[in-house]
Parts: C-alpha cells; sequence; structure tokens
C-alpha cells in the first residue's frame, strides 16, 4: 500500500508541452519584430547609413532575440547565445542588406534586404542551436533567408510606410514570420535534450 503513495521520481527536467500550447506561446513572439523595430527607430533613426543600420540592428536583434527565448519555454536554448546570436546576425544582416540595395525602399530592394538580414541572422542563430539539432540546423539559415524576404514583402504590400527606413518589417509582416517560423519551438521540444541524452 504504501507504494501508492511513494512519488514518481524526479529527474530535474520539466514536462514537455503539447504542440498546441509550443505554437500558441512561440505566436506571442510576433511583438517582438514590431517593438525591437520601433525602439530601433526612436533610438537610432532610420536606416540610410551605415551607422544606425549597425546600431539599430543590433538593438532590433536583442529585443527580438529576449522575447523569442521566452516563447521558446523549456526547450529554449541558452538564452544569452540566443539574444547575443540574434542582435549580431540583425547587426550584421541589416547593415549589409540595406548597403547592398544603397538604402532602397521600394519592395525588390526591401526582399533582397530582408534575405540577407534572414541569412545573417539564421547563420548566427544555427551556431547556437546545432549542438541540439545537428545537420537540421543548416537548413535555418536559407530558411529564414527566405521568410524575412517573405516579411518585408508582406509589410511593402500592406501599404506600411516602409519609407521610414526601419530595421525590420512591421506587423503584418512579422505575423507572417512567426507563423512560418513556428517549426523552430517544435523541432527544438523535439530534440530538447540532443541526441546523447535521450
Amino acid at each position: 500500500m504504501s507504494d501508492l503513495y511513494t512519488a514518481a521520481p524526479q529527474t530535474g527536467r520539466a514536462p514537455i508541452r503539447g504542440p498546441g500550447r509550443i505554437l500558441g506561446r512561440w505566436l506571442v513572439s510576433f511583438a517582438g519584430y514590431p517593438l525591437g523595430g520601433y525602439a530601433a527607430f526612436l533610438l537610432t533613426g532610420r536606416v540610410d547609413s551605415p551607422v544606425p543600420a549597425v546600431a539599430g540592428g543590433f538593438l532590433t536583434g536583442v529585443v527580438l532575440g529576449a522575447i523569442q527565448v521566452w516563447a521558446m519555454g523549456p526547450a529554449r536554448p541558452q538564452p544569452m547565445a540566443w539574444i547575443l546570436a540574434t542582435a549580431a546576425g540583425l547587426m550584421g544582416g541589416v547593415a549589409a542588406g540595406a548597403a547592398l540595395v544603397d538604402y532602397q525602399t521600394g519592395i525588390a530592394s526591401l526582399v533582397a534586404q530582408g534575405a540577407v538580414t534572414g541569412a545573417v541572422v539564421g547563420i548566427a542563430q544555427a551556431i547556437v542551436v546545432v549542438p541540439r539539432l545537428g545537420v537540421l540546423a543548416f537548413a535555418w539559415p536559407v530558411f529564414l533567408s527566405g521568410t524575412f524576404a517573405t516579411g518585408w514583402a508582406v509589410t511593402t504590400s500592406a501599404g506600411i510606410d516602409v519609407d521610414q527606413q526601419f530595421t525590420i518589417f512591421g506587423s503584418s509582416g512579422a505575423l507572417v514570420a512567426t507563423f512560418l517560423t513556428a517549426v523552430l519551438p517544435l523541432v527544438l521540444s523535439s530534440h530538447r535534450y540532443g541526441a546523447g541524452e535521450l
């Protein structure tokens, strides 16, 4: 009878959440894009030269990375590593992408800028998750490049005043990007402890 009152063994690992809860939490992270972009716009101004591109990209990345870390829940990668990778990726990506299109804001230019930015952010983030995901992580830069390009296309098509030269697309593009990247927390949850710990 005493066995009925014996507590289950503790592994020190939080229970894995169901897909619905994981996705619901991740969808909230869309706010990181406009919040980060608006904060950068207020503090560093338009992305019309290298300095605001670098400073604004870094600030946007810090905000976005921090919100994404929260949204990934218990399956998150090392928080500071993810935040710094996102910040460094956006800093380099926005600077390179905006310079590549000569700081133009037409839809073709912003799609190209988004593709470059997404690729650089994806590379930085892939470095953080490769211990968990292995070769699967190498697909992330390509996927995120397409996602950021799509985000800018959606925001521009929605009539947002992109001539303000923001570091990142607005809420409409952010919603699409968040839906597309919802695969990330799901895959991280399924590879939660790495191949050596399963």
